[in-house]
């Protein structure tokens, strides 16, 4: 296993401080300036109503084959020391990575599981991938932008609060008080933290604004959510806005595989 000497980013604790505890405090505060919030039963019902060879809701289930695809690219490609060996300084940020992909390419099991007959219950097989993917994003940029002992420490704990933040949504719609807030958190706040390290704090690596890449994409897939039954109009139903956020988060991924095998170390530079 390569560990070497891993350099410092050089970044203060001011810094540090002004990347992630904007972002936690305001998040924090609007779940408590809320009341509890239930998941709408009009969340599952998607533009996309088409049934292919007997799959109902195919469009939505089928899209998730990207994520299929692009989990599985992922891992192989982490698997392959020749090919990601100049991507990473240290091999238990490879670890991180693989903790990403293995959720993007769960999510695509569980989101295809969700699609086929949409509801409350079966949400929770996709949240709850999706919830490992988003902290391990979290984990990475702190090990890359802030220290690599503090982003490996956080991982666990930090998909345990991803999880958590699932389970706790659903139990709650069981008895009757729904209360998606602490999903919704686990969902944004990395979206916001990772904007301002990558606006803030310098990287290991080169290539490291293509990380731009899976939040630009990440927004566009929210927006193609919300939008999903006027995309479906617009197009005379060929797809819905939620077969495109699939498209787009994928897509996303992928981009980050293409920093993987482009980049090296800085200091190797």
């Amino acid at each position: 296993m390569k560990l070497q000497p891993t350099p410092s980013t050089g970044v203060t604790p001011w810094r540090v401080a002004m990347s992630l505890l904007p972002g936690l405090v305001a998040g924090i505060l609007a779940m408590l300036a809320y009341r509890p919030i239930p998941q709408p039963l009009s969340y599952h019902n998607f533009a996309d109503q088409r049934v292919w060879l007997g799959i109902p809701h195919a469009g939505d289930v089928l899209t998730n084959l990207a994520f299929l695809v692009v989990g599985a690219l992922g891992l192989w490609f982490l698997a392959r020391p020749g090919l990601s060996r100049d991507a990473f300084v240290d091999d238990r940020e490879r670890a991180l990575f693989r903790w990403l992909f293995l959720g993007v390419l769960l999510t695509g099991f569980g989101s295809a599981w969700y699609h086929l007959a949409p509801d409350n219950y079966s949400l929770v097989w996709d949240r709850l991938p999706m919830a490992v993917a988003f902290m391990s994003v979290f984990s990475i940029l702190l090990a890359e932008r802030v220290s690599l002992p503090v982003g490996v420490a956080m991982l666990r704990p930090l998909i345990v609060i991803g999880i958590v933040s699932v389970l706790w949504w659903i139990w709650t719609e069981h008895i009757g008080r729904g209360d998606l807030r602490w999903y919704l958190l686990v969902q944004f706040y990395p979206l916001i933290a990772m904007a301002l390290m990558l606006l803030l704090l310098p990287t290991r690596y080169t290539h490291g604004n293509d990380y731009w890449g899976l939040f630009f994409c990440y927004v566009a897939a929210k927006v193609a959510e919300v939008l999903d039954h006027e995309i479906f109009h617009l197009t005379g139903e060929l797809v819905s806005g939620h077969n495109l956020k699939h498209v787009f988060a994928a897509v996303g991924v992928a981009w980050l595989i293409r920093m993987l095998w482009l980049r090296t170390s800085v200091a190797s530079r």
